[in-house]
């Protein structure tokens, strides 16, 4: 492992204290896109999934519509296979994988020297799966209260 730091280090032009202007921008990127810590991020995307499993569980249990159904092919495989709790496990490992891999590809940024491109990469891998999820749990949320049940009869 350490010789592929090495190796990284000398890819990446030996002198890692030089300023990088690349680097300065995109972590301006990133600032604009999460203005906020990085751990404000990663708190974030967990109670998405934990809202995106609730919000779920109301329109398919609580709802009077019967007929919503998960459109998500590894959340449906869930249901049928395990049911809510199933599903709980799914969406509770998947935030897990991906926030393991972005926090991986941060720490590999910053052991190699280049922080700023730690929490772009970060922000980067991120912010996608936060506003898909916010769509979902919107979604979930005006059909548990929207009535979808045929006008006559």
């Amino acid at each position: 492992m350490h010789w592929l730091m090495e190796r990284a280090r000398v890819v990446a032009g030996g002198d890692l204290g030089k300023d990088r202007p690349c680097e300065q921008y995109c972590e301006a990127v990133s600032r604009s896109l999460w203005p906020w810590a990085e751990s404000k991020l990663l708190a974030f995307v967990c109670l998405l999934a934990l809202l995106d499993y609730v919000s779920t569980y109301a329109v398919l249990e609580l709802s009077m519509n019967r007929y919503v159904y998960e459109s998500g092919p590894l959340a449906s495989w869930a249901l049928e296979m395990g049911g809510f709790a199933g599903l709980f496990l799914v969406d509770m490992l998947s935030a897990s994988i991906l926030l393991l891999i972005a926090v991986s590809i941060r720490h590999l940024h910053r052991r190699v020297g280049f922080r700023n491109f730690g929490r772009t990469a970060l922000v980067f891998f991120l912010v996608p799966y936060v506003v898909v999820t916010m769509a979902a749990v919107f979604n979930n949320i005006v059909l548990t209260f929207l009535d979808l049940s045929p006008p006559f009869g």
